[in-house]
């Protein structure tokens, strides 16, 4: 089935145009070999040579096409090889991207390189940009990033024990981390360092400095990658032992590391919420679709049981409701208004949104919902671990009633018009 996107009447044509030209990559070139692309991934037996090879010939077919129509990297300014798309923009088509499991890596938009390019981009020295950027977007290198430890509270970035020292011209590193994305595949790592005295009286989060950390450096020592779901990921615990660094591979000024994590996590919630609508959409398209087909009892079909209208009725609300919050966020953010409620708004009810109508549409297929014949799975798994990433559904709840409380106390009420 088709993603079926037309215009949308009050955005730009530009948008529109960058909208209907991936959903036209999406339909002609992705979903027609989507098992090809990826199916080999969840095929219960060892994947043949030949079919990884397959893989891989389409997936550079599919590049090269994307690079054709202007749509690789809408993350990136231009300079860097990318379409320059504002923060909006990005958003618009996030949401169509995301149609596809996978299909944004074929627009080179891939965790957790995407981030660390954005990161690399605004921090980074020109020096860096050479080294690190430039064959970062050129597929050269893979990056991960390093901030979560075992140990230490993840809802809370302040808290992290991980120290790098200054000897001289050089960072020396200690620390013990966990779930660093891409962790296999990386050669290098942005790490989160505590770098001030724990007793300096100064502000907390002038305490972070976010440093580059070749994956060859002697001292960094990838201990396992950390199962996820009961499967292999590459979301690697490490241990950095005495790691030695430039000093110039800091990015920006020392202390400035949790405001970059904040930079990369405020714009990556609101695309991992785009990108949750775009999987939404794909499942109400699936679940509606075997709703009008299947036949049940006597010759009736799904679609005649009270139950699956209900279903349909509450997807489409979740989805509807879903997309207005995320995309009046995008706009907030985009004009420079104060959008931390709605950021935790929407990072709280947009998973949770996204998780039910997974749960409704592996109801609908029975077994093949939990199969690897779908997406489904996939897209279950994913909603469930987005209450946890980005920072935990109870802590955004506490920043919301603080930020409401706060404007009450003030001797103002809310306004929702704004």
């Amino acid at each position: 089935m088709a993603m079926n996107v037309s215009p949308v009447p009050h955005l730009d044509d530009e948008v529109n145009e960058i909208r209907l030209a991936t959903a036209e990559i999406i339909n002609e070139e992705i979903l027609p070999v989507e098992e090809k692309l990826w199916g080999y991934s969840f095929d219960g037996s060892r994947a043949s040579r030949e079919s990884i090879a397959e893989a891989n010939d389409l997936r550079r077919q599919i590049r090269d096409k994307v690079k054709q129509r202007n749509l690789w990297a809408p993350h990136l300014p231009p300079e860097f090889g990318g379409m320059g798309l504002s923060f909006l923009q990005h958003a618009y088509m996030n949401e169509v991207l995301a149609y596809s499991p996978g299909a944004a890596s074929l627009f080179g938009v891939v965790a957790p390189n995407s981030g660390n390019q954005k990161i690399l981009v605004k921090y980074g020295s020109p020096d860096q940009h050479r080294k690190w950027l430039i064959p970062l977007t050129e597929g050269r290198m893979q990056s991960g990033f390093s901030m979560t430890e075992p140990h230490n509270a993840g809802s809370d970035p302040r808290s992290i024990q991980t120290r790098a020292e200054l000897d001289g011209d050089e960072w020396v590193i200690n620390g013990h981390k966990w779930f660093t994305s891409n962790g296999h595949a990386a050669d290098f790592f942005i790490v989160m360092c505590r770098t001030s005295d724990p007793d300096d009286p100064g502000g907390v989060n002038d305490r972070m400095t976010q440093i580059i950390v070749p994956k060859d450096t002697p001292g960094v020592n990838v201990i396992r990658g950390v199962p996820v779901w009961g499967k292999a990921s590459s979301h690697c615990e490490i241990k950095y032992e005495n790691v030695r660094v430039p000093k110039e591979n800091q990015l920006g000024r020392t202390g400035s590391g949790h405001q970059a994590a904040q930079d990369r996590l405020g714009a990556g919630r609101i695309y991992h919420c785009m990108n949750s609508v775009g999987s939404m959409w794909r499942t109400f398209d699936l679940m509606v679709e075997r709703i009008t087909t299947r036949v049940v009892h006597g010759g009736e079909k799904l679609e005649e049981k009270q139950f699956m209208q209900g279903f349909i009725a509450d997807s489409y609300m979740d989805i509807q409701a879903s997309r207005l919050m995320v995309v009046d966020c995008a706009n907030k953010m985009e004009s420079g208004a104060d959008s931390r409620t709605d950021i935790s708004a929407i990072k709280i009810f947009v998973p949770a949104a996204y998780h039910r109508v997974v749960d409704r549409a592996i109801q609908v297929f029975g077994a093949k919902g939990v199969s690897g014949d779908l997406p489904l799975a996939g897209f279950y798994t994913g909603a469930r671990t987005l209450r946890i990433a980005d920072g935990p559904d109870e802590v955004h709840k506490i920043l919301i009633a603080k930020n409401i409380l706060r404007r009450y106390h003030a001797g103002e009420t809310w306004d929702f018009g704004n």
